[in-house]
């Protein structure tokens, strides 16, 4: 019989890829992922989106984790939230004065994905609840690493178990699969201060120390279906 291993206890949706992102409590989940997740970013006049790091694809444009973004039921366009959290009227334009940058606009994804890696990302209760007694000096909150799924585990779980789960397939109870493939590297995204959250780099350095700068586990979604907070999750 299938291992129960955890059950969800939150869902997170990131609309505008590297803004804050918002709460669920129920979402369908396709091939490409959560509905609606990093379904757009902030695009410079070089085709790079925003992000906290420069790679062949993204640019760094620090503050955009200041910012918020909410989809609520609609899929046609997020709203994109200041840092007081109001929302704001012409994306676009508040972008640029933000920004201070006169080439980036709000982008819906097409040919080029706005993933990092893989669609997905799980963390459990028992790492999370690990890194706040390694990091005792700092403020640790969830919404530094940035998971889709918060999943609470038994009490007496070792930090990391996701580990464990890389090569298997994860069944909820709503009907969605996952597969497990391989945890998140770390940047300093980590670390970087947010609304509520300041600027704690010794997060970073802990788990680069501890786990070799991997924290969650990545996954593609094997079967689509629904998702919702208290579906109970089990392996194999």
């Amino acid at each position: 019989m299938a291992e129960i291993i955890g059950v969800v206890e939150r869902l997170w949706r990131y609309p505008v890829k590297s803004t804050g992102g918002e709460r669920l409590s129920e979402v369908l989940v396709d091939e490409r992922g959560l509905a609606g997740d990093r379904l757009y970013a902030v695009r410079d006049g070089e085709g790079k989106f925003g992000s906290g790091k420069n790679t062949r694809r993204f640019r760094r444009m620090d503050g955009l984790l200041r910012l918020g973004s909410r989809l609520g039921h609609r899929l046609d366009g997020p709203e994109l939230l200041d840092p007081l959290g109001r929302p704001v009227a012409d994306p676009n334009a508040f972008l640029r004065a933000y920004l201070q940058r006169d080439d980036v606009e709000l982008a819906r994804e097409d040919a080029i994905s706005h993933f990092d890696q893989l669609p997905v990302s799980l963390l459990t209760t028992a790492t999370l609840d690990w890194v706040r007694e390694a990091v005792p000096s700092a403020l640790v909150d969830e919404r530094r690493f940035r998971p889709n799924i918060v999943l609470r585990t038994p009490p007496g779980t070792p930090p990391f178990v996701e580990d464990e789960w890389f090569g298997e397939e994860g069944q909820f109870t709503s009907g969605a699969r996952l597969t497990f493939v391989r945890a998140s590297e770390r940047c300093a995204m980590t670390g970087t201060a947010q609304p509520g959250l300041p600027h704690a780099p010794e997060i970073l350095r802990t788990i680069a120390k501890a786990h070799g700068n991997r924290l969650d586990a990545l996954a593609t979604v094997t079967v689509a279906g629904p998702l919702r907070v208290g579906d109970r999750l089990r392996l194999g």
